[in-house]
């Protein structure tokens, strides 16, 4: 009984955290296009493409741009207004684009 519970309590204190709404992320990350697109391409030189990175380098930058840990001009407002739920779903959107790399021929 005893390494039944503790195999409980190892499983459920290692399981993933539930992931986010991607068809969500996708309403929330109209306001995102102007600078990264939709598609989570960049459109400006200076925005990163997001498209394809893991999920949980999204939530962890978009945190830290959130509680100021992490800074840019832009990025540094309009994290201000997203809650948890908001972040988890755009990791969820931007890490769900398939992206293709081709090398060059």
């Amino acid at each position: 009984m005893t390494r039944a519970l503790a195999l409980l309590l190892l499983l459920a204190a290692t399981a993933p955290a539930a992931a986010g709404d991607a068809k969500a992320g996708r309403a929330k990350a109209v306001s995102c296009q102007a600078c990264h697109g939709l598609d989570g391409l960049s459109k400006l030189p200076d925005a990163p493409n997001l498209a394809g990175q893991v999920e949980p380098y999204l939530v962890k930058a978009l945190t830290e741009f959130r509680n100021g840990t992490r800074k840019n001009e832009v990025m540094s407002v309009a994290a201000q207004e997203l809650t948890d739920s908001d972040i988890a779903n755009l990791a969820a959107y931007y890490s769900g684009i398939q992206i293709d790399v081709v090398p060059p021929g």
